[in-house]
């Protein structure tokens, strides 16, 4: 604080004083120099804050200008500062805050005189005037005295009197700072600086403003953890089989398109312009994925021109294969789905886009990826199989006031979802989706995805997403049912259509002809016995046309039906997906921060992965898993709001992007082995597990 004080209240207010003394000393100069000093002191009856000086403190100033400014030992050079002195001395008595803008002259002796002199000049004018200014503040009263003594320009005179106090206080060897921000420039004194995070940042004695030699540690402050669940992940269930793990990482990273920033400048004024630029950022985005290597990169925010002409190209470089969809309209940013080609195969790609025209539940811009991947097994596994990966990404609308939009565009992707991953057999292959959803944790969205239901009708738009904080003004928008029209061939059950089961069902169909054929049969022309017998009524038969057969012919028309389920008023999925991470840091007791919205933190990224539902296990209306064929080893960790508000937010000269990566390591069972193929001892790092299984 003391820092701050001294770089953005007095320096400023030092140099505006300075600029008007100057004006108000021209004028008086000659005036001053041409009088006496001994005859402005013997007269002397100006008032200081509206008393009389008294003749005690008229002796002391006189002391002190006899000893201290008209010396004996000046010479021709200090003789001309000894009048400037007594000159500047002289016109406070006319009014204290005159000779607080001079405090520099004061304290400044010539710069031809020697070392010596300028030491004995200046410690005597210091501790005349160090005296004279606790003399004069004595003899005044105690409310005046207590205005003066809060002047921050009144503050600055003791300090210079006694370098040594600041507020009656000594000064510390150490100096808090609480701000990180102010380490870019804070005064140069003989300590160091420790700031809020214990770092200790030394200074040097330049008697100037400078730029600190030590950068802030940002590596530091968002050092991120590895947490490793791979223990939890190889227990075998009772009676089970346990076969080996094919190991990859999955990384999710909105990167933040350039568009975006200038579209937007006003979201990122908190940031130094250098660190913004597309140069600077690239480099930092491209050493953070090869840093983490992952084996499968999904990514949000890919402008396109960088995507061809830098993005892709390094992937490459890096062993990756890439497929890049653009949003729809004008925008020029997409999304991309990158995978190690030494790791993975490509079966199909299937873009998905959620803008369809004359839609309003279907009018925005964005997209989503899909890819059905095939793991490529070394040769020692030898014919054992492995399941094929589905990898979706995509980055949903952002508006918080449009949830039925962000419902409409997660569905339309689960049913691209369904439509890739679903086996011969009607189950489902393992399934991985990544993205910004714009969508916090236990929002109806984000329970819509991990429960597999959401009842909608009736609920404002503005809830669908949980970002209540981003709506001012929430418009009285309801999902009414059906929340999207028949049209677009996607069912309550987040299918299409075409894929729906056939209809079994016993129902047959006839036509009008074979009804009629049974007014003519034999039991249809039997009178029964209880009937009264009326002749010519009750006793006639009808006759049979001509050309009608005799046996009844039977029909069945009918047509193979889709089983499409309806439930008014609600959507539901069956692909059992849960979340990598737990959205919540228990050792801190806050909750994990993926992105930092105007200045405010929050979860809108995730890592999906396919799992087994625990029957009958509902905690606080969120269904239960437990790892399946797809199995969690680790993840890395996130961080919390006040973290990232001490590196000044998102982006930071560490954190190129608006937005944390997510990364989390899974394995995929092979058929045919009895036990895990990677000790638990070697699980400690990503880095090991790879180096273990090359």
């Amino acid at each position: 604080m003391i820092a701050t004080l001294l770089c953005y209240v007095l320096l400023p207010a030092v140099r505006l004083l300075r600029a008007l003394r100057d004006g108000i000393f021209t004028c008086r100069k000659n005036a001053l120099l041409v009088k006496s000093t001994a005859a402005h002191i013997d007269g002397l009856s100006v008032p200081v804050c509206g008393k009389p000086v008294l003749e005690e403190q008229q002796a002391l100033l006189q002391q002190w200008l006899e000893e201290g400014a008209v010396g004996p030992q000046a010479n021709d050079s200090t003789s001309e500062t000894q009048e400037v002195s007594t000159a500047l001395a002289v016109e406070w008595l006319e009014g204290p805050q005159l000779l607080m803008t001079s405090l520099s002259d004061l304290n400044v002796a010539p710069q031809s005189a020697g070392q010596e002199q300028q030491h004995v000049v200046q410690t005597e004018m210091t501790s005349g005037l160090q005296e004279f200014v606790e003399t004069t503040l004595a003899n005044l009263p105690l409310e005046e005295r207590e205005a003066i003594e809060d002047n921050a320009v009144w503050a600055a005179l003791r300090t210079q009197a006694n370098p040594q106090i600041v507020d009656g206080v000594p000064l510390s060897t150490e100096v808090w700072i609480e701000d990180p921000a102010v380490l870019a420039w804070s005064p140069a004194q003989e300590t160091d600086v420790v700031t809020t995070e214990g770092i200790v940042l030394p200074f040097q004695n330049t008697g100037q403003f400078q730029p600190l030699p030590a950068e802030i540690p940002y590596h530091e402050i968002l050092w991120r953890d590895w947490e490793d669940l791979s223990a939890q992940a190889c227990i075998p269930e009772p009676d089970s089989e346990v076969g080996s793990l094919f190991e990859f990482r999955v990384m999710s990273y909105n990167i933040l398109a350039q568009d975006l920033i200038e579209q937007s400048p006003h979201l990122y004024m908190h940031c130094h312009p250098d660190i913004l630029s597309w140069s600077y950022r690239f480099a930092n985005l491209l050493q953070e994925i090869q840093h983490w290597d992952p084996d499968i990169l999904c990514l949000q925010e890919v402008q396109e021109n960088h995507y061809q002409e830098q993005l892709e190209p390094s992937l490459v470089m890096m062993g990756f294969a890439c497929i890049y969809k653009r949003r729809t309209g004008r925008k020029t940013d997409g999304c991309a789905i990158c995978y190690k080609q030494s790791t993975f195969q490509l079966i199909s790609a299937s873009p998905v886009e959620y803008f369809w025209p004359g839609l309003d539940i279907l009018n925005r811009d964005n997209v989503g990826l899909v890819l059905l991947l095939q793991p490529l097994l070394s040769e020692s596994v030898g014919d054992e199989s492995i399941s094929p990966l589905c990898v979706a990404n995509t980055h949903v609308l952002y508006n918080p006031h449009r949830g039925d939009i962000k419902l409409a565009q997660m569905a339309l992707l689960l049913a691209e979802i369904d439509k890739i991953a679903k086996l011969v057999d009607g189950s489902y292959c393992p399934i991985i989706l990544c993205g910004d959803l714009n969508s916090v944790p236990d929002s109806p969205l984000y329970k819509f995805i991990r429960n597999g239901q959401l009842y909608y009708h009736g609920m404002p738009a503005w809830k669908v997403s949980g970002q209540e904080e981003f709506c001012h003004h929430p418009h009285q928008r309801k999902l009414l049912t059906p929340l999207w029209p028949s049209c677009l061939g996607i069912t309550d059950g987040c299918q299409y259509v075409t894929l729906c089961k056939i209809k079994k069902s016993d129902r047959r169909k006839y036509s009008r002809d074979f009804l009629l054929q049974f007014r003519y049969c034999d039991v249809a022309c039997e009178r029964p016995a209880e009937l009264t017998l009326l002749e010519g009524v009750t006793d006639a038969k009808p006759e049979r046309p001509a050309h009608w057969s005799k046996e009844l012919t039977v029909e069945n028309n009918c047509d193979a039906e889709l089983f499409c389920s309806r439930n008014p008023g609600s959507v539901h999925h069956g692909l059992n997906l849960t979340s990598a991470y737990s959205h919540f840091l228990p050792e801190k007791g806050r909750p994990e921060v993926t992105t930092m919205p105007m200045g405010m933190g929050a979860t809108v990224d995730y890592i999906f992965y396919s799992a087994n539902p625990i029957r009958n296990e509902n905690v606080g209306g969120r269904r239960m898993y437990q790892d399946g064929a797809l199995k969690l080893l680790g993840r890395l960790s996130l961080l919390s709001e006040d973290i990232l508000w001490s590196a000044n937010g998102l982006p930071n000269p560490f954190c190129s992007s608006d937005h944390l990566c997510l990364l989390a390591s899974f394995g995929l069972e092979i058929s045919g082995f009895q036990s895990c193929a990677r000790p638990l001892e070697l699980s400690k790092s990503c880095f090991e597990w790879k180096n273990h299984a090359t």
